[in-house]
């Protein structure tokens, strides 16, 4: 199954990931962190169809998605 990965230290809540992602694969969270920003969360990765137009779009390179594919390519 795919992986969603945040790192929150880049992400400043834009959503834009969440916005664009066909499957619905992923979410706001729904809550503000300590920076004041909802970030992203999986929502349910099944749908993920590892097209990572999420990771493309976003302006300030905070996510990424791990694929099955890229895990099989680890082993």
């Amino acid at each position: 199954m795919n992986k969603l990965h945040i790192n929150p230290g880049y992400c400043k809540g834009c959503l834009i990931c969440v916005e664009i992602c066909a499957p619905k694969a992923i979410k706001a969270c729904g809550k503000i962190n300590s920076r004041g920003y909802n970030l992203p969360i999986e929502d349910d990765m099944q749908r993920c169809s590892g097209c990572k137009l999420c990771e493309i779009v976003c302006p300030d390179f905070a996510l990424a998605i791990e694929t099955d594919e890229t895990n099989t390519k680890k082993k």
